[in-house]
C-alpha cells in the first residue's frame, strides 16, 4: 500500500520513471508524457492515417515549423517535427491542427496553423480522442497533461470542458467528417 501524502505534496517518482517525465520548471510536478515515453511507432502510424509524417529532430536542435519554439512540435507541409523531449500533447495538438485545417491552408502550411476559436476547440477535442487511440496513453492521461501544461477552458479543467462544454467542438468535427455521429474518429481530414 502506498504511503499517504499531504494534499498538494508532490508525488514520489522512482528513478526508473524519470526518463518518461518532464516537470514544468516553474511549477515542479506534475509532469507530462514526452515522445520518448510512448510507442513512437504507434504515434507515427496514427499520424500516417491522416497523411502526416512524423519527422524526428536530433536532441538540442531547433524544431522546424514550431510555432512556440523550445521542445514544442512543428508543422511544415505534410510533416510534423518533434524531438524525443517533445510533449505528446504538443504532437497531437499540432497533428489535429493539420487534420482540422482547410485544404487551402494545409497546402501552404508552414508553422502557423491559423484557424478561428471554434476550430481551436475542435483541435483540442480531437487531441483527446486521438490520445485514446494510443497504447498506454488514453484520454484521461491527455486530459491531465493538458491541465498540467496550462490549457485553459471556461469550466476550469480540461475534463470538465470535454465532458460538459464541448458540444460545439464535437459538432464542428462531425459536420466536417473528422468524427462520426457516435464521436469516433473517422481517419479522414476535414472536408469543407
Amino acid at each position: 500500500m502506498a504511503a499517504a501524502r499531504a494534499a498538494g505534496a508532490p508525488r514520489s517518482v522512482g528513478a526508473a520513471d524519470t526518463g518518461a517525465l518532464t516537470a514544468l520548471p516553474e511549477f515542479g510536478s506534475p509532469a507530462v508524457l514526452l515522445l520518448r515515453s510512448v510507442d513512437r511507432v504507434a504515434v507515427a502510424l496514427l499520424l500516417d492515417r491522416f497523411g502526416l509524417a512524423l519527422e524526428l529532430v536530433a536532441h538540442g536542435e531547433a524544431i522546424p515549423g514550431s510555432y512556440w519554439g523550445d521542445s514544442e512540435a512543428g508543422l511544415r507541409g505534410e510533416a510534423l517535427y518533434a524531438r524525443l523531449d517533445t510533449p505528446l500533447h504538443s504532437i497531437l495538438h499540432e497533428a489535429c491542427h493539420y487534420i482540422c485545417m482547410s485544404p487551402e491552408r494545409r497546402a501552404g502550411l508552414d508553422t502557423d496553423a491559423g484557424g478561428d476559436d471554434l476550430e481551436e476547440c475542435a483541435v483540442c477535442y480531437l487531441q483527446v480522442l486521438l490520445a485514446g487511440e494510443l497504447p498506454a496513453v488514453g484520454r484521461a492521461r491527455m486530459l491531465a497533461d493538458m491541465d498540467s501544461w496550462g490549457y485553459s477552458f471556461r469550466l476550469g479543467s480540461t475534463r470538465a470542458w470535454f465532458e460538459g462544454d464541448a458540444a460545439d467542438a464535437r459538432g464542428w468535427l462531425e459536420r466536417r467528417g473528422v468524427i462520426d455521429a457516435a464521436g469516433r474518429v473517422t481517419g479522414t481530414l476535414r472536408s469543407g
